[in-house]
Order: structure tokens, then sequence, then C-alpha cells
């Protein structure tokens, strides 16, 4: 599946955006970085594939003006006549209530998309295909408190300056081993183009393991959109119906100037395999 360079010399105009696992509201989200890629893109309708808000840490709800820069971000999408879909996942799934409602998104559990190359996807979160002791509430709280206290103990070190710059931390580490084992190999994928399959569409876009990746499965295609706490990816699909997967890369500080060029949001989307 081919992927494209999200320019940076403008904003990058798609015919769909897909966003997961933003985790709003946990320790370790990363608003800047989400508004920076937000502002250099602009798209007819936008997706945001599960766990966007961080409900079930357990712990205080990291909420700043960071945060609440994000949601004005989408309102203002959202008036200017974007279509947002909001797809719950694991970690907000109080938002899969029948009462519950966000800036005037449509709640789904899962939809089709239809593509501009008339190739159909199933959009969902993921965590539908988890083993089912994975999909008990106390376990995907057990899990983001356990995540949230090594990102401190990872944090804590990089001050003290026990960790060299570019390095992976111990913490780090464990971390990437248990999204691996979460993955359950390859099976995770299999389930999702299994549900894929089984709901009549040529694919699944999805989100909740953190692993990004765009491949095919025989004539199936499997999408998965990362997150924005470590790969920074995001899912495209342009004019022609082609998506890519494009990853947050902000520029290097330049000696002739402290600030990112206005109009840039100090980041560029570049295309990945």
């Amino acid at each position: 599946m081919p992927s494209s360079p999200a320019g940076n010399d403008a904003r990058r105009t798609m015919r769909s955006l897909f966003l997961s696992d933003l985790h709003l509201g946990a320790r370790a989200s990363r608003p800047s970085q989400v508004l920076a890629f937000l502002r250099n893109i602009e798209a007819e309708t936008i997706y945001l594939v599960g766990d966007i808000f961080d409900l079930w840490h357990g712990g205080r709800v990291h909420w700043t003006d960071a945060h609440e820069t994000v949601m004005d971000e989408f309102r203002q999408r959202r008036r200017n006549g974007t279509r947002i879909v909001y797809l719950p996942g694991n970690h907000d799934a109080a938002m899969r209530a029948p009462d519950a409602a966000v800036e005037g998104w449509e709640l789904r559990e899962a939809v089709i998309h239809h593509a501009a190359d008339d190739r159909r996807y199933l959009v969902l979160h993921g965590d539908q295909c988890d083993p089912r002791i994975l999909r008990w509430h106390a376990m995907t709280r057990l899990g983001s408190r356990l995540d949230a206290m090594l990102r401190q103990v990872d944090d804590w070190q990089r001050r003290r300056g026990d960790v060299p710059a570019g390095t992976q931390s111990h913490a780090q580490r464990v971390i990437g081993h248990a999204n691996q084992l979460l993955a359950m190999g390859d099976r995770f994928e299999r389930r999702l183009i299994k549900l894929a399959r089984a709901a009549g569409t040529g694919g699944v876009i999805c989100g909740h393991s953190h692993k990004p990746g765009l491949r095919q499965h025989g004539e199936m295609v499997y999408a998965n959109c990362g997150d924005w706490i470590d790969s920074l990816t995001a899912m495209t699909e342009d004019a022609q119906g082609t998506l890519s997967l494009v990853k947050f890369a902000a520029p290097a500080p330049s000696p002739a100037a402290s600030k990112p060029a206005a109009g840039k949001g100090g980041a560029l989307a570049e295309g990945i395999a």
C-alpha cells in the first residue's frame, strides 16, 4: 500500500483523516504535538478511532490549556463543516453509553467508510478483538496505572540525567514489551481482518495496539493509525482513495530562529511505510 509525504509548506488537504489513541487526560498524552499536526492538515472527515480521552486510568486527570486547545481545534473544524466521527475505545468506553455526546460529533461503535476508490473499510478502535479478560474495565484501569507509573519513572530518570538523550530507558522497554505482548503477535491483526471480511468490507482501519501499520493480508487491507503517545502517527485518505500512514516530526531547531515559522504549527508530516 503506497505512502505519500504530507507536505510541509502549507496545509495539506485530505479527503479523510484517521486519528487514534490521543489519550487526552493521561500523564503521557501529547496535546501540543496533536495540535501542531492538526494545524498542518485539512480533512473533509475526521475519524477519531478510540481512546481519544483517557477516562479509565484511575488517577488524577491531567487536563491543561493545551488539551483544551486541541478540543477548540476540533470545535472549530466542526463549525466549519468538517464531519467528525468518534468511535470510542477501551480507555474512553464511557462514551459508548446511549446518552453520551461530545461537541456534536457522531458517536459510533463501528462504521463502514466508503473510500474515493469505492473500497469499503470497517473502522473501529480494535479492542473488540481483545481476549475476553483484557476487555474487563479493571484490566484497562490496571494497565493505565502501570503505564503511568513507568512513564513517571522514565521522566524522573531523564531529569536526573540517568538516560542519555535519544536512547530508550528501561521503563520504555518494559512498555514496548507489554504492548507487543498485548498485540498477541499477529493474532490481533488476523482477528480484525476476519471481522472486516465478515462485514463485507475490503479492509479494516483501527488503533488500540499502539503499533502503526499499513499492509495487505491477501486481498484485505490492515491499517492501524498508531498512537499519540509514542509513535505519533495517523492514517490519511487522499482524493483518489489512497491510504497513507503519516508520522509527525517536529522540525530541527534552527540557529537563526528560536521559534517555528508562523502557520506551520512547528510540525511536519512525513509518509512512512
